[in-house]
C-alpha cells in the first residue's frame, strides 16, 4: 500500500518517478495491492505522486498506456479489503469488474473492490487520481457498492458536477493536504463519494411510492437527523411517522434488519469516524459516544469492541 512509502502527515508528498517499465510493475505493486502489470510500449515512463492520512491514500497516476490486473491468485496475498476510485483527469482508461465495464474520459470517476478481479487498461499517456480506503470507512454496504463496480459516473452531469471538480482540486493539491485540515478534506472526499454512490443506488432502486421501501427510505433519513439524540426510541420513531410500534417492526424486518440494530450501527458508525478526526482530539471517548446518545461509557465499550474488535480507546490510537 501507498503508506509504505510515504511519510506521515506533515512531511511532503513522495513522489517516485519509473524510467522503465521493470521499475514500474513493482513502484505500482507497492503503491497500492498486489497487481499484474502489462505493456508493450517500447519506451515506458510513468510518475506516482501520493499522500497518505490514515488509512485513506490519494495518488495521482501519470503514465505511458498500460495494464492492470487484479487476479485472484493475487488477491489470496491479501488481507486488507480496500475499495478504490478513480477519477480520469486526462486519457482515456476502461475499467472491468463484476462483468461490467465503464469507459473513461477526462472528470469521469468509477469505483472498482480490491477484493474481486478487475482489469485497467489505458491505450494511450494518461492521468488519472486514485483514491483507495478501506471496506469499512465508507458507511455504505460492500453488497451496495459491488452494485456500482465499474460503472462510469459521469462528470459533467447530476452529482459529478460537483464532487468532480472538488476531486481534481485534491489532485492538484496533495501538497497542501496535511495535519488535521488533510484529514478532514480527504474524509469529506469519502463522504461526497458515499453520497453519489447512495444517489446512483436510489436511482436504481427507486422505492414505489406508499410501499414499505417507500416508508423505510424516509424513516432512515429521520433517524439519521436524530441519532443525536438519546431518547430515540422504535415508540418515538413510530409516533413521527404516524403508524403503530408494530407496523414498523415489520417494515424493518422485511429488509432483513431491526429498528434498535439500526439504530445502533449508525451510531457506531458515527462513533468511529469521529475517533479518528483529529479535530475532535481533545473530546474523550465518553463525550464523543455521548454525541451520538451513548450515555453509558461502559456499555459504549463494550457494544464498540464487539463490533469493531478493539476498544474505542485503541482505535483511536490507530
Amino acid at each position: 500500500m501507498v503508506s509504505a512509502a510515504v511519510g506521515g502527515d506533515f512531511e511532503p508528498v513522495q513522489t517516485a518517478h519509473a524510467d522503465t517499465f521493470a521499475r514500474w510493475r513493482t513502484l505500482v505493486s507497492d503503491s497500492f495491492v498486489p497487481l499484474d502489470v502489462r505493456s508493450d510500449a517500447p519506451d515506458f515512463s510513468g510518475t506516482l505522486r501520493a499522500r497518505v492520512l490514515d488509512e485513506l491514500s490519494i495518488v495521482e497516476v501519470t503514465a505511458t498506456g498500460h495494464q492492470v490486473l487484479r487476479t485472484p491468485a493475487l488477491i489470496a496475498r491479501s488481507q486488507r479489503q480496500y475499495f478504490k476510485l478513480n477519477l480520469q483527469l486526462s486519457g482515456h482508461g476502461i475499467l472491468i469488474q463484476d462483468n461490467r465495464e465503464a469507459t473513461l474520459g477526462p472528470g469521469d470517476i468509477a469505483v472498482y473492490d480490491t477484493n474481486r478481479p478487475y482489469t485497467l487498461e489505458f491505450d494511450r499517456d494518461f492521468r488519472t487520481l486514485v483514491l483507495m480506503f478501506p471496506h469499512d470507512v465508507l458507511d455504505l454496504s460492500v453488497e451496495s457498492v459491488a452494485q456500482l463496480t465499474a460503472v462510469r459516473m459521469a462528470g459533467d452531469a447530476g452529482l459529478g458536477r460537483m464532487i468532480s471538480p472538488f476531486m481534481v482540486q485534491l489532485a492538484e493539491n496533495l501538497d497542501v493536504l496535511s495535519g488535521s485540515t488533510g484529514h478532514r478534506l480527504a474524509y469529506n472526499a469519502v463522504d461526497l463519494i458515499a453520497t453519489m454512490f447512495e444517489n446512483e443506488l436510489s436511482i436504481r432502486r427507486r422505492p414505489i411510492p406508499g410501499t414499505h421501501g417507500d416508508m423505510l427510505a424516509g424513516i432512515r433519513k429521520y433517524i439519521e437527523a436524530e441519532l443525536g439524540d438519546p431518547g430515540l426510541s422504535p415508540a418515538g420513531i413510530a409516533a413521527a411517522h404516524f403508524i403503530s410500534t408494530r407496523h414498523l417492526h415489520s417494515v424493518f424486518h422485511e429488509a432483513d434488519t431491526t429498528v434498535s440494530s439500526w439504530i445502533r450501527r449508525r451510531r457506531l458508525e458515527r462513533c468511529r469516524r469521529d475517533l479518528r478526526d483529529p479535530i475532535l482530539a481533545d473530546r474523550s471517548v465518553g463525550a464523543i459516544a455521548a454525541r451520538w446518545g451513548f450515555l453509558d461509557a461502559a456499555h459504549f465499550s463494550r457494544i464498540f469492541r464487539a463490533a469493531f474488535g478493539e476498544p474505542p480507546t485503541a482505535y483511536r490510537r490507530g
